[in-house]
């Protein structure tokens, strides 16, 4: 484990800087309590969120009594000193470190993509350095342009060590380091190994240099030629704050601030997968399928009342229940009101749900029983507390980076215990204290593992039906446990030892699409319940929660996602919505294909040409989250609002600006204002039951054939969103089947080698790509890339079954 933060914050140390008195807590720098005092000591290798280094020498202070310069960074106070931070002498020091820092670096400013935004830059301006006072005779050292998304110069670098610390403490990679010494100390890749990287880009929103730099926004144009506008990411689930770069209209780079929410940090997705938002494939103007089958273009008016006259006629002919819609997790928290209302009022229909029934919105309907909220139940900024925290079935960069960030920081510097239950080896593995390879969809024996050893060891607290749980639980052995997921009692027994403190359990893709859901997600929550844990549901999309919250679900007696389908194929169900959801990524592709092709009505709202969209008989283009405003709903309940930065393409429009014509036109009502739909949606207020209820679902036993397939979130992108994202693509740019090297070997199949997965009579054929730490008799196939095909291969949500692997 990395380390750990120790001192004995409640003692309080006084001292004096530039004839100031000011109290600190003990193991307080010079820096931060000259900062207490808003005395400002210039910084180049200093950054708040890591660990310090002392590289640069530019916050040298004098302490009253030593005789040498101290670096205010990485000096604790102690008690009584007089600290001087500016006198005529530290001047003449600081210029002369700057001077010779500068003896090493190139002055291609006019060139160099961080002009105007470079911390030496600004330094060097402070202290009046405006020319190089020495010379050395220097070699000059090889660009690395061959890092995707990256572009690093060392002959910039001023060795201050941000960007490996970033990268080894935020963001738990590591991929660089220093090597070498002295002039011939340079940042590279570890051990001379090919860049293993997330491609978060943190490491170039610390470099203080233009040393790193992003590659796609490389001569875009000078930082102070582009209007920077606030967001809130609109990819994954963990509601990042950020700036959105704009070149006109367009967003040419997305930053974030170290004041923010998420500290500054980011994932791929949101600091780089804003390309699809610019993507050339973007739908710019309404589309309607004329007699010959082909989408033409239309005037909005010539769309929106095709779409309304046909949704009357057949109300008119079938009844409002021959209508449907299906929403989506990507949109604002005002649009999907607004669907629902659409749905439910204007059409009457209470058919009505979205993608989160492939097992999200049942696994919050299961929280809602047992514990009385949806969402999680703390901050996500509370998992940095936590003395345990427990991760099931989630790999959580993955899925939702800025969960995965909290949790490193909660093990790294805070020494909280880590225990990470997955099938498949995920990205926090290195931090865990103990890591359960169960085998896929034996989810629900691995939450009642741990609860038994819980129970056991007395690491479970009183909760209501705690007794009668305890019968329950009793009646499936350890034996059993261990037929099914692989794992000994000694592992669960090993894994629950490492309970201490507030405890937060986290469950993720794994248990929510498990072969059997409804026990492993039971599971999570009695774990929970038991352990008087925090609890942390983890979602991929960016508002699933916030759609749920606000009502996309069916009504009394309306169809579900699975109804809708199945009502389409009996004749039922007539006329279908779908906004911003390719409904041909779903379990039973060809059966969902044909079904959306007997429609005789299909309006869909999107802002790319998925699958379904093609299918559609009006295509309405959407605007994506940057080009509207509205709020969004993290999975920790955390609800940010923002207003639109960029400009949506050609006749792209704002959905609820969509939906609020068609409501209009529906209902023969006013079209309702975004502000009237703010006023009118009310607080959604999730208050935890005092007295949570434990309740035992037995786990099914599942016959596994020789080979499982895993289809899961992989790390790189996000959704099938960022499968329009040129930048993401340059990473990650095809599904690849993962094989561990046991089943490699016996198939015979190297790196690359095409493998044909066949399930339910279908086939599909990818590339392979060996990982280490994959069991065998499992594979893991991505779930980001439509054009795979590998959602043909799905029967069920469940996103584990049995399959057949050949070469070739």
């Amino acid at each position: 484990m990395a380390h750990t933060e120790c001192c004995d914050s409640n003692k309080t140390i006084s001292l004096t800087i530039d004839g100031t008195d000011v109290q600190v807590p003990a193991g307080t720098t010079i820096l931060d309590a000259a900062r207490k005092l808003g005395i400002k000591i210039p910084t180049l290798c200093w950054l708040e969120k890591i660990s310090t280094t002392g590289a640069c020498r530019v916050c040298a202070v004098h302490v009253e009594g030593v005789e040498r310069p101290m670096t205010a960074c990485n000096t604790p106070v102690k008690e009584g000193i007089k600290v001087t931070t500016q006198s005529p002498e530290l001047e003449k020091i600081r210029k002369k470190t700057m001077e010779l820092m500068l003896v090493n670096h190139p002055l291609d400013c006019p060139v160099c993509d961080a002009a105007g935004e470079c911390d030496l830059q600004d330094t060097c301006y402070g202290l009046g350095v405006a020319k190089q006072e020495y010379a050395a005779d220097l070699e000059r050292l090889q660009i690395r342009y061959d890092w995707s998304l990256l572009e690093s110069d060392p002959n910039r670098c001023i060795l201050c060590e941000k960007c490996v610390k970033v990268c080894r403490e935020i963001t738990g990679v590591g991929a660089i380091e220093t090597q070498s010494c002295g002039d011939r100390a340079v940042v590279e890749t570890v051990s001379g190994k090919p860049l293993d990287c997330d491609f978060c880009g943190n490491c170039i929103a610390a470099c203080p240099t233009g040393t790193l730099i992003s590659k796609p926004f490389k001569f875009a144009g000078r930082p102070w030629s582009f209007e920077v506008k606030n967001g809130i990411c609109g990819f994954c689930s963990s509601g990042c704050q950020i700036e959105y770069h704009l070149q006109n209209g367009k967003v040419a780079r997305v930053t974030s601030d170290d004041s923010t929410y998420n500290n500054g940090n980011l994932c791929i997705n949101g600091r780089f997968g804003y390309s699809a938002f610019n993507t050339a494939e973007r739908l710019t103007q309404p589309l309607i399928k004329g007699v010959d089958g082909q989408q033409k273009p239309a005037s909005w008016d010539a769309a929106l009342s095709t779409a309304v006259s046909a949704t009357k006629e057949i109300i008119a002919k079938y009844g409002a229940a021959a209508v449907a819609g299906i929403g989506s997790p990507r949109v604002t928290n005002e649009e999907s009101f607004l669907f629902a209302k659409l749905i439910k009022e204007a059409v009457g229909s209470a058919n009505l749900d979205s993608e989160a029934r492939l097992g999200y919105a049942q696994a919050q309907e299961l929280q809602a029983k047992l514990i009385g909220m949806t969402g999680a139940t703390k901050s996500m900024d509370a998992l940095e507390q936590a003395g345990c925290i427990i991760v099931l079935g989630s790999d959580l960069k993955a899925e939702s980076a800025g969960f995965g960030y909290r949790a490193i920081k909660a093990a790294t510097k805070r020494d909280a215990r880590l225990v990470i239950a997955s099938a498949r080896p995920t990205s926090l593995d290195k931090f865990a204290n103990s890591s359960l390879r169960y085998k896929a969809g034996s989810e629900g024996f691995v939450a009642l593992g741990l609860a038994k050893a819980a129970i056991s060891q007395n690491k479970a607290v009183a909760a209501e039906g705690l007794e009668a749980f305890k019968q329950s639980v009793a009646g499936t052995s350890f034996d059993q446990i261990q037929a099914a997921t692989g794992l000994t009692e000694a592992d669960f027994a090993d894994a629950v030892s490492f309970i201490n403190g507030q405890v937060a359990v986290m469950y993720g893709f794994e248990f929510i699409r498990s072969v059997d859901a409804a026990a492993a997600v039971t599971g999570a929550l009695n774990l929970a319940i038991l352990t008087a844990a925090d609890l942390y549901p983890i979602d991929e999309k960016n508002n699933t929660q916030g759609m749920l919250d606000m009502g996309v679900v069916p009504g009394a007696g309306g169809k579900d996602l699975f109804g809708i389908i199945d009502g389409i194929e009996k004749g039922e169900i007539h006329c279908l919505y779908v906004m911003g959801s390719d409904l041909l990524q779903l379990p039973n592709r060809s059966r969902v294909a044909a079904a959306l092709q007997k429609l005789e009505c299909l309006v869909v709202l999107d802002l790319f040409p998925t699958a379904t969209a093609r299918l559609a008989d009006v295509l309405l283009p959407a605007a994506a989250a940057p080009e509207k405003a509205g709020s969004f709903t993290s999975t920790d309940n955390r609800t940010q609002s923002f207003t639109a930065a960029a400009t949506a393409p050609g006749e792209a429009r704002p959905d609820y600006i969509i939906l609020g014509d068609l409501y209009a036109r529906l209902s023969g009502g006013a079209v309702p204002s975004l502000a009237a739909l703010q006023q009118e949606i009310a607080p959604v207020v999730k208050k935890q039951l005092e007295a949570p209820v434990l309740a035992f679902t037995a786990p099914q036993a599942h016959a596994a054939g020789s080979m499982t397939l895993l289809i899961a979130p992989f790390l790189r992108h996000n959704g099938s969103y960022t499968s329009w994202s040129a930048n993401n693509l340059l990473v990650a740019a095809e599904a690849v089947l993962l094989l561990g090297e046991a089943d490699a070997a016996r198939l015979a199949l190297k790196e690359g080698d095409p493998v044909t997965v066949t399930a339910a009579g279908t086939s599909v054929t990818l590339p392979v790509q060996l990982c280490a730490g994959i069991p065998a008799g499992l594979a893991v196939a991505p779930t980001h890339f439509p054009g795979s095909g590998i959602s043909a291969l799905m029967v069920k949500s469940a996103a584990s079954f049995t399959v057949t692997l050949a070469k070739g």
